[in-house]
């Protein structure tokens, strides 16, 4: 290498071609003055997230009059004032041109974002708070109502919306208050670590072995490799459909000092980074500058690059040892046998060994300089929370069977919107097999002939009555016919046993009806239930025949009532309800199972593609939430993504609008009109996705509290797998960074101070400025310089070459040769920056940096440029002159250590003709 000198030919050679390379930046927010006017597109988002009510405006405006004392006060203002009143006043103007914002069926005919360049954020401030004020004195009356109505309130009812339309002016006051408090624009300095092994070096002190004269001693030894799986199961994502798990060394550098970003980004309380660039730190606020070694970015960027590379050093010596505490750990171990002997006969010997430790050249170069815009979204993840809210909703349908129906309501009445009785509807409902309600059974009773007999005496009992259950005997008869054996001379008699009926020496005859539960008949049988057993004596009968008839009543379950009036009882219906109850219980508890077994799976599919995610999907789907929530925030929320005339157009055409299948045909099915409406904001989004770097956008999660309190109890006790996603969807606002585009600084900041306005509306001067003046360091300082994230290719990286001088030099449009301290390395041909960007010129106020092309080398202390355009004073502080390779400018380097898997041995004492 060129670097390298003959005294210098023991100093090991450096590999560069085994160097590795982390992508850094550093984020330098601008300290300017914030502009009285520009920031249309954040102004103008903030009105549409407002989401105005119909006269809402005009409310407000009467609100505000009110509060100021009397109608036309200050609140108001006169018709005829302007609406960017900076006092904060609320103008009659301003109202009108507000209420063209209350809902409207065809966004398209809001007014450009541009009407907002030039009105005060004081005033729309206001207007806002004044909004949040009348539209929680609605939600609190239609509180108070409801409480005492005592009625529930129904999702979505009027309650509800008032309460969202209340969270929707506070989101957005916040959100205007975040997005126009600081300047928006910044510089995100693009770096590069490189870490190239630059040989080995001796390490600590592993084992002495001490051996007498003559001593023989077995030396086992065991290597561990240990390795933490938090740390070194990096993902790398080198293109966007292939995901690669590192399989380099996992105590080398590159890989601990990934690890160890990752783990510091993980474990910030205050902010999560994500984006395209993995190590991003910020710096102190600060005016454009050079942004040079000398710079406080790079002082910043240098202090934070050496802090990560050491704990990423120590981590992997840590790594390396025998014993170490981690999450989960898998460990390897070799083992080794010598046999190490003393062959002095009088001499004592020591076997010293030593680690090997592998030495890295660790060089920080800042290759870039890009212009940066800041705005502050609210809830970034909240298109992401919906699964979560889903999952939620079917959990918490999990849960203990519970059968609210009451027996009151199983009846056989129709009720009203009924076409059957209500015991049917129920049965249905929960798909059940339910019996009829219980009809009166008819009164037992029989007709019997008792058995012949010709003289003699016996006892007859015919078949007993089965009175039906929860039924009583309420009245019993008897009839009866019989004759005597053989006339006068054997007279029969007939008696029922248990009562005083005694008919006794008849010749023959009928009887009956005789009421045999009458108190003439002693109450015979009177509300006997179950099997009544009737017993007859009888003598000297012949051809008898014997009928009884009972009346019953239901059993009542109150003591009985008055005897003169029917008896009351439920227990049939009781009974009846109860088993229908049963029945209903049943199918409904089987229903249940069904259900939840169902809402089980359905939670379990859903966790399952929730969590079974590869985190390259992960990191695209937070990608596009936040460009989304940006593009939302820019256009407004009433922006649509695909306007109701694109999908009346896509339905025409018969797209498949569920599984966004369409367009698939020979044909595309649109018309001329059609078509136009499709293509109507292809021009505004093709801007916004090519004037930033959207794979190089930075985003600081902020923690859920920064969100409505409403939400923070959902919020914080949502978990995912990965660490990133779950902040992410724990977070309650981000502060997104913008990084623009190499070559777009003008058009993006013209675009977001001045929005849509025709023409366009010239932004402050001082933006301005500041936009040409980072595209020109950057074109000046950087020339040819790859993207932010470079892909390594065959070709050598050259580095900067870097000189001063004390020259006093003037304009000239004629070759002029410069004395530096060192031509060396200093190319014909190649472009020189000359000066600093700090430094201003005093006549014209412009800066004196420049740019030449390198004519001639004459010497090694001499450079010969084409032309000077601007005078350079080096004689009190000397002046730069700098050839830009395409490695970017060197802002520091430095060394680290980590362990290799070798070892050094030494003898420790002289041995008299060696071992």
């Amino acid at each position: 290498m060129s670097e390298l000198n003959a005294s210098a030919a023991a100093v090991p050679t450096v590999l560069t071609g085994s160097s590795r390379e982390i992508a850094k930046a550093t984020l330098v927010q601008l300290r300017l003055p914030v502009p009285p006017t520009g920031q249309a597109l954040v102004k103008s988002a903030y009105v549409r997230q407002l989401r105005l009510r119909p006269d809402e405006t005009h409310a407000v405006r009467d609100h505000l009059r009110q509060t100021a004392g009397a109608p036309g006060g200050t609140a108001g203002g006169a018709a005829d004032e302007d609406p960017a009143d900076v006092s904060g006043e609320v103008s009659d103007e301003l109202i009108e041109l507000l209420a063209r914002y209350e809902q409207q069926d065809q966004p398209a005919l809001l007014p450009p974002p541009g009407v907002f360049v030039d009105v005060a954020v004081p005033a729309l401030k206001a207007f806002g708070d004044a909004l949040v004020e009348l539209r929680r004195r609605r939600a609190e009356q239609l509180a108070a109502e409801r409480a005492g109505s005592g009625a529930e309130a129904a999702f979505g009812g009027p309650l509800g919306l008032a309460q969202q339309d209340v969270r929707d002016a506070l989101v957005a006051v916040r959100g205007l208050e975040a997005n126009t408090r600081a300047t928006p624009l910044g510089m995100l300095n693009l770096e590069r670590l490189e870490m190239a092994p630059a040989g080995l070096e001796r390490g600590e002190l592993i084992a002495t072995i001490p051996l007498a004269p003559l001593e023989e001693t077995a030396v086992s030894h065991k290597e561990w490799s240990v390795r933490s799986k938090e740390f070194t199961s990096i993902v790398t994502d080198s293109l966007e459909t292939v995901s690669e798990t590192g399989v380099t060394d996992n105590t080398e550098l590159s890989q601990s000092t990934s690890s160890q970003a990752q783990h510091s980004n993980q474990f910030n309380v205050t902010a999560t980074v994500t984006g395209g660039i993995p190590v991003i730190n910020g710096s102190a606020q600060s005016g454009f500058s050079s942004q040079d070694s000398t710079s406080q970015s790079a002082t910043d960027s240098t202090k934070h690059a050496t802090q990560l590379t050491k704990k990423a050093s120590a981590r992997a010596r840590q790594e390396h040892k025998t014993t170490i505490s981690t999450t989960t750990v898998t460990g390897s171990e070799e083992t080794s046998t010598r046999v190490l002997k003393n062959p002095s006969q009088v001499s004592a010997m020591r076997v010293d060994y030593f680690s090997l430790m592998r030495k890295w050249r660790v060089r920080l170069y800042r290759h870039g300089l890009r212009l940066t815009y800041d705005l502050v979204i609210p809830e970034p993840g909240a298109g992401l929370r919906r699964m979560h809210k889903e999952l939620a909703d079917l959990k918490g349908q999990l849960g203990p069977f519970q059968f609210g129906l009451p027996h009151s309501e199983i009846t056989d009445a129709i009720l009203p919107g009924e076409t059957q009785p209500h015991y049917r509807v129920l049965a249905e409902r929960y798909g059940a097999v339910v019996p009829d309600p219980p009809i009166p059974p008819s009164a037992p009773q029989f007709s019997v002939g008792a058995p012949q007999q010709e003289e003699g005496w016996h006892i007859f009992t015919p078949d007993p009555l089965e009175v039906p259950d929860g039924y009583r005997i309420k009245t019993l008869n008897l009839w009866f016919a019989t004759t005597s054996k053989t006339g006068s001379d054997n007279k029969f008699s007939f008696k029922v046993l248990g009562t005083p009926l005694y008919i006794k020496e008849q010749d023959q005859g009928e009887y009956g009806p005789m009421e045999l539960t009458s108190t003439a008949y002693g109450a015979f049988m009177l509300h006997a239930t179950g099997k009544v057993y009737i017993s007859f004596e009888m003598i000297n009968n012949r051809n008898t025949t014997i009928r009884v008839a009972s009346e019953i009543e239901p059993i009542p379950t109150q003591p009985d009532p008055d005897p003169t009036q029917p008896a009351h009882s439920d227990r049939v219906r009781d009974k009846w309800q109860s088993d229908v109850w049963n029945l209903l219980r049943d199918a409904a508890q089987s229903q249940y199972y069904e259900r939840q077994q169902d809402i089980a799976t359905k939670a379990a599919a859903l966790e399952e593609q929730i969590e079974q995610v590869d985190t390259l999907t992960l990191r695209r789907e937070e990608s596009e939430e936040i460009m989304k929530g940006v593009l939302r925030f820019l256009l407004g929320p009433d922006f649509a993504f695909m306007p109701p005339d694109v999908v009346d157009a896509f339905v025409k055409a018969r797209v498949d609008l569920e599984h966004g299948i369409g367009f698939d045909d020979n044909g595309l099915g649109l018309d001329a009109t059609a078509w136009a409406t499709v293509r109507e904001h292809e021009g505004v989004v093709r801007f916004v996705n090519q004037a930033i770097e959207w794979e190089n956008v930075v985003t600081f999660l902020y923690s859920y509290f920064w969100d409505v309190p409403q939400s923070w109890n959902f919020i914080r006790r949502l978990r995912h797998p990965d660490a990133d996603r779950q902040a992410f969807l724990r977070s309650g606002s981000a502060r997104v960074v913008l990084t623009v585009r190499k070559g777009w600084e003008q058009d993006w900041v013209t675009f977001a101070e001045g929005g849509f306005k025709s023409p366009p509306t010239t932004p402050d001067s001082q933006y301005l400025t500041i936009a040409r003046e980072i595209a020109a360091y950057d074109d000046r300082n950087y020339p040819g310089i790859p993207p932010a994230n470079p892909g390594r290719s065959a070709v050598r990286l050259e580095e900067a070459v870097y000189a001063t001088s004390r020259e006093v030099l003037g304009k000239t449009a004629n070759p002029v040769t410069i004395k530096v301290d060192s031509s060396r390395d200093f190319l014909v041909g190649a472009l020189v920056v000359i000066d600093s960007a700090d430094k201003v010129d005093p006549a014209d106020g412009r800066v004196v940096q420049e740019s030449q092309i390198i004519t001639a080398v004459p010497d090694l202390t001499h450079i010969t440029v084409g032309r000077l355009d601007r005078a350079h004073d080096g004689s009190v502080t000397p002046f730069a002159v700098l050839q830009p390779g395409t490695k970017g400018a060197l802002i520091a380097e430095w060394n680290e250590y980590t362990p290799s898997s070798g070892t050094d041995i030494e003898i420790g004492s002289d041995l008299d003709g060696g071992v």
